[in-house]
């Protein structure tokens, strides 16, 4: 399904055409998980290296720069991302023999392989594009080693970095980049988008993702109704099996071959505590909006402190998700977690 991410944002895709004729040597995009921004970004960079932009800066998908960017062999723009993304699959080497799997992190090989790339001059006269994404998928040391690159770019280099948790990142990498607001788009505008681009209950799939378009698409994607639909289920439970219900999800997510990350069941779980804490203190659930009544009957053996100190641990384990871990020991702590609120809750 494609989404047009430029009439998505156009208010900060006006803003970034702005900038054209003063482009700082880095820019940040930065925002919730799902809008679109690395699209925003690619279309950002294909539109600098397009030698016939259009009047509103979109490329125009036939010269000859064009031609490299569609094929992926510009030789004046480098994309650095972690392998599993490249791959198209997190986790795609999974189980097959001995075979490393692809990582999750963009390496400090990746970023000194940029050395020689920034050191010649560019190709066609013109830009040179350096997109990062995501941002925070740098340690410390790769980081630290893009941060000579950012300090003394030279004449001509663009840098857009592109990050969910821009907090994650150092502050010296912050602060070397002029910052832009990924906002999420209007409910209406982002529904007719989906609604246009086919999928089916665009408002439903909407909600689930916070208003993220690109998430509403992520998460109607195969096989994602299926784990929610039994993870719905346990969540309902105050008395949850924890090691079945982790078996159960586990194999969900063996079977789904990587597709769906195990970051995606904290995300589901934190959104679910978000709609109980709204509907403890009595306001209108956000995400789960068909679900208004079993909530309301979930909720009212939990208080609000006992919700928010939860939430405050799920946002913990979704930092271990990026990790290698034992799948199925890691659920089977975030049920018990789960279950625990009831047995030592406050609520009425």
């Amino acid at each position: 399904m494609f989404l047009n991410e430029i009439n998505l944002h156009n208010s900060l895709w006006q803003r970034l055409m702005a900038r054209r004729t003063r482009l700082p040597h880095a820019l940040l995009l930065a925002g919730p998980r799902g809008l679109g921004k690395f699209a925003l970004a690619q279309a950002f960079a294909s539109g600098l290296l397009c030698e016939q932009p259009g009047m509103d800066g979109r490329s125009c998908g036939t010269c000859i720069a064009c031609g490299w960017m569609a094929q992926g062999n510009h030789p004046d723009f480098r994309l650095l991302q972690p392998e599993a993304l490249a791959a198209g699959d997190e986790g795609a080497d999974e189980g097959k023999g001995d075979k490393k799997k692809a990582s999750q992190q963009i390496t400090i090989d990746q970023v000194r392989e940029l050395d020689d790339f920034l050191n010649v001059g560019t190709h066609r006269s013109g830009l040179r594009v350096i997109l990062v994404h995501p941002a925070e998928a740098m340690n410390r040391s790769t980081a630290n080693a893009l941060l000579k690159s950012l300090e003394e770019p030279g004449a001509g280099t663009v840098f857009l970095l592109v990050s969910d948790e821009p907090k994650r990142l150092l502050p010296t990498i912050r602060s070397r980049c002029q910052f832009e607001a990924v906002a999420v788009p209007k409910r209406s505008e982002a529904q007719a988008a989906l609604q246009a681009a086919g999928l089916a209950e665009a408002d439903r799939w909407l909600a689930l993702a916070g208003g993220a378009p690109y998430l509403a698409l992520e998460l109607a994607a195969a096989k994602q109704g299926e784990w929610m639909s039994r993870l719905s289920t346990r969540l309902t439970s105050a008395d949850i099996d924890v090691h079945v219900a982790a078996a159960e999800l586990d194999k969900m997510l063996r079977d789904a071959k990587g597709s769906i990350p195990l970051r995606l069941i904290v995300d589901y779980v934190q959104r679910w505590t978000v709609d109980l804490t709204l509907t403890a203190s009595g306001l209108p659930v956000r995400y789960f909006v068909g679900q208004q009544d079993t909530i309301m009957s979930v909720v009212r053996r939990l208080s609000v402190p006992v919700l928010v100190g939860f939430y405050r641990r799920l946002v913990e384990a979704r930092r271990q998700a990026e990790q290698p871990l034992n799948g199925r020991l890691f659920l089977e702590n975030l049920f018990l977690d789960y279950r625990s609120l009831f047995a030592n809750n406050h609520g009425t």
